[in-house]
């Protein structure tokens, strides 16, 4: 199956789930970002780009990777897996060092109210060490599309995430 992969922020489109999704034998593509460089509108575009020419039939996105495949699935309609998604940006990031400009993140925030809310999974480390609004997944999405795993961390190798994938991509 062909899967969109986003790698978060500053992270490398060869992470975790791509490792996991492509031991599954999935044909990924997964672009590289330097988010610090390029404004969230033109990644926006240029993954929008990625979707036309190359149709995945998922979108797979890991932290502020995870905020562009939930954005993308509510313009797309396409199914999204997220991983200790950041869905709040604008929040998260400048407290990481991002020091772009966040105005954009919250237009495309504004995205995620047009969601069909069953068509995404979330998969969370419950000690996740980076984001701790990971309420608003479950306040959002529904218990019954979240997975916590008690003692993962924010690194999706500290998830299991093939055994994952198997079960929620289809």
């Amino acid at each position: 199956m062909k899967i969109l992969n986003i790698h978060g922020f500053r992270g490398s489109a060869e992470n975790a789930a791509f490792g996991a999704l492509t031991e599954l034998g999935h044909d990924v593509v997964s672009p590289a970002f330097d988010y610090d460089a390029v404004s969230p509108l033109t990644v926006a575009e240029k993954l929008r780009g990625i979707i036309d020419e190359e149709k995945p039939q998922y979108i797979v996105g890991t932290s502020y990777g995870g905020f562009f495949a939930a954005v993308l699935s509510a313009e797309t309609g396409i199914p999204a897996v997220l991983v200790n998604p950041c869905l709040m940006p604008f929040y998260h990031l400048p407290l990481l060092g991002y020091e772009g400009d966040i105005a954009p993140m919250m237009s495309l925030f504004g995205k995620l109210a047009e969601a069909d809310r069953g068509i995404v999974k979330c998969i969370i480390g419950g000690s996740d060490e980076l984001i701790d609004t990971h309420s608003l997944e479950t306040r959002f999405y529904g218990e019954e599309n979240i997975t916590v795993i008690p003692k993962g961390l924010h690194s999706g190798a500290t998830l299991p995430l093939a055994e994952f994938f198997g079960k929620v991509i289809k």
